[in-house]
C-alpha cells in the first residue's frame, strides 16, 4: 500500500513526462546542453519523489534524509536552468556571471544555516531567489527582443503558478480526490511541456553582448 497514493502517482506522472522530454531534447541538436541536463535532473527528482511519497514515507527514520536528497536534486536542476539561461541570454562565456548569480541562493542558505535555521524548507525557499534571477534575466532578454524570451517566460510563469497551487486549501482539492501537492505535480507538467517547446525551437539570435568576456565555466 502506498503511503501517499495521490502524491506518489502524480509525481510519477510528472517524472515520466519530464524524462521523456529530456530524451527528446537529446535528439535535437539545437538546444544548449544545459537545458537537457536540467530536464534530466528535474525528471529524476520527480521519480525519486514518487518513491518517497509512495514507500519511504512509511519510515520515520528515512523520510527526512530521503527528502533532503530529493531537495538536493532540485537544487542541481535549478542550477542547470540558471546555467542554460545565462548561456542563452548573455552568451556562452559568462561563467563568472553564473557563479555570481548562483551565489545569491547559496549565500542566503549559508546565512540561515549559521543562524540555526537550516533545513530542507529553507533550502528550497532560498532557491526561489535563484529562480527570481532566472526570470529577471529573461525579462531583460525580452526587452532586447530575444526570440526565446516570450515562450520561456510563459513557461516559467506557468511553473510558478503550479507552485502556488501548493497553497490551496486541501478542502478545495479534496472535491477532486487530490491534495495540493498532487495538484502541484500535475500542474507542473504543463510548465515543463511549455519549457520544452520554448527551448526545442529556440531561433537563437547572434549574441551581441560581450562576446569578448570570458571567465569560468558552467557546471
Amino acid at each position: 500500500m502506498l503511503a501517499e497514493p495521490a502524491p506518489a502517482l502524480s509525481d510519477l506522472a510528472l517524472g515520466l513526462v519530464v524524462v521523456a522530454l529530456a530524451v527528446r531534447l537529446g535528439r535535437i541538436p539545437a538546444p544548449h546542453r544545459h537545458w537537457r541536463t536540467a530536464f534530466w535532473w528535474a525528471g529524476i527528482a520527480a521519480l525519486a519523489g514518487s518513491v518517497h511519497h509512495g514507500l519511504i514515507k512509511h519510515s520515520e527514520r528515512w523520510s527526512g534524509p530521503s527528502w533532503a536528497v530529493i531537495s538536493a536534486m532540485v537544487v542541481v536542476a535549478v542550477s542547470y536552468l540558471l546555467a542554460a539561461t545565462v548561456a542563452e541570454v548573455l552568451g556562452p562565456h559568462h561563467g563568472r556571471t553564473f557563479w555570481l548569480l548562483r551565489s545569491i541562493g547559496i549565500g542566503a542558505y549559508a546565512v540561515l544555516a549559521v543562524t540555526g535555521h537550516a533545513g530542507v524548507g529553507a533550502l528550497l525557499a532560498c532557491e526561489s531567489l535563484t529562480m527570481a534571477c532566472i526570470i529577471a534575466l529573461w525579462g531583460w532578454a525580452a526587452r532586447r527582443r530575444h526570440p526565446m524570451a516570450g515562450p520561456v517566460i510563459v513557461a516559467l510563469v506557468a511553473s510558478a503558478a503550479a507552485a502556488a497551487t501548493k497553497a490551496i486549501d486541501p478542502s478545495v482539492t479534496r472535491s477532486v480526490a487530490l491534495d495540493p501537492t498532487s495538484v502541484y505535480h500535475l500542474a507542473q507538467i504543463v510548465g515543463m511541456v511549455l519549457l520544452y517547446l520554448a527551448v526545442s525551437h529556440p531561433r537563437r539570435p547572434e549574441h551581441r553582448a560581450d562576446r569578448s568576456v570570458r571567465g569560468g565555466t558552467f557546471p
